[in-house]
């Protein structure tokens, strides 16, 4: 149970005092009765919540997926440019929505923003090896050999240490591209075990995550929410 103007406040589109106005001024029903107060408790995900005649679209938590253009910033806010959160409408902005782990600003596709931290952070952790396959465009000829030190594990020349990945080659000759699987996200990965194997990226997107592949219908810059298929089968990993 959970009082009435925090349910109504959490779409994003109203703040609090708005709610109380709304309520006062009888526009709010649960249930088709005309709410009393905005303190008054009540169960979002049973009753029927209906704001100037429109049904509330509750959600305990809200998942986006979205398609991610280059030039955007993987952060809530940052002061040397646009992040992701600006490509959403501001009642999305209002919910404290993050990005689920991080795309390099020149990196395109599938990004999850959320406000649900306890999933997020079992979809990161090493530990649970939930795969993400990125699609790459690199300079030079991609080889089996290549593919081979991808599944060896390597450590680059800094010293990194990079576990053994997935490297399926898509087409080989002065430009090659690939798919790129890892089961760990280290700072800017695929772009130095490419470049340690003499291949510099020239475009980078990710196509999947987990069980979860980049909508092919989304638009880049455009986002959706999750469907509650989607969303359990992300719990399942």
């Amino acid at each position: 149970m959970q009082r009435l103007d925090k349910i109504i406040a959490s779409t994003g589109k109203w703040s609090r005092r708005e709610v109380k106005a709304l309520i006062r001024q009888g526009r709010v029903l649960v249930d088709g009765i005309p709410a009393r107060s905005a303190e008054d408790k009540t169960d979002p995900e049973s009753a029927e919540i209906t704001v100037n005649g429109e049904a509330l679209v509750y959600r305990r938590y809200t998942w986006v997926m979205l398609n991610k253009p280059a030039g955007y910033l993987s952060a809530t806010e940052d002061g040397r440019g646009p992040t992701v959160l600006d490509l959403l409408p501001p009642e999305l902005k209002k919910q404290g929505l993050f990005p689920v782990g991080r795309l390099d600003k020149d990196t395109e596709g599938l990004l999850l923003l959320t406000n649900e931290g306890g999933l997020a952070h079992d979809l990161l952790s090493p530990r649970h090896h939930v795969e993400k396959v990125y699609y790459a465009q690199v300079a030079g000829r991609l080889t089996e050999e290549d593919c081979r030190a991808f599944a060896s594990g390597m450590t680059l020349d800094d010293g990194l240490v990079c576990q053994s990945a997935g490297l399926e080659i898509l087409s080989a000759g002065e430009e090659s591209e690939a798919h790129v699987t890892l089961r760990e996200g280290k700072f800017h990965q695929v772009k130095r075990m490419l470049a340690f194997r003499g291949k510099p990226v020239l475009y980078l997107e990710r196509v999947r995550m987990g069980n979860l592949p980049l909508d092919p219908s989304l638009s880049r810059g455009d986002y959706r929410f999750l469907t509650p298929e989607e969303l359990e089968s992300l719990r399942s990993l």
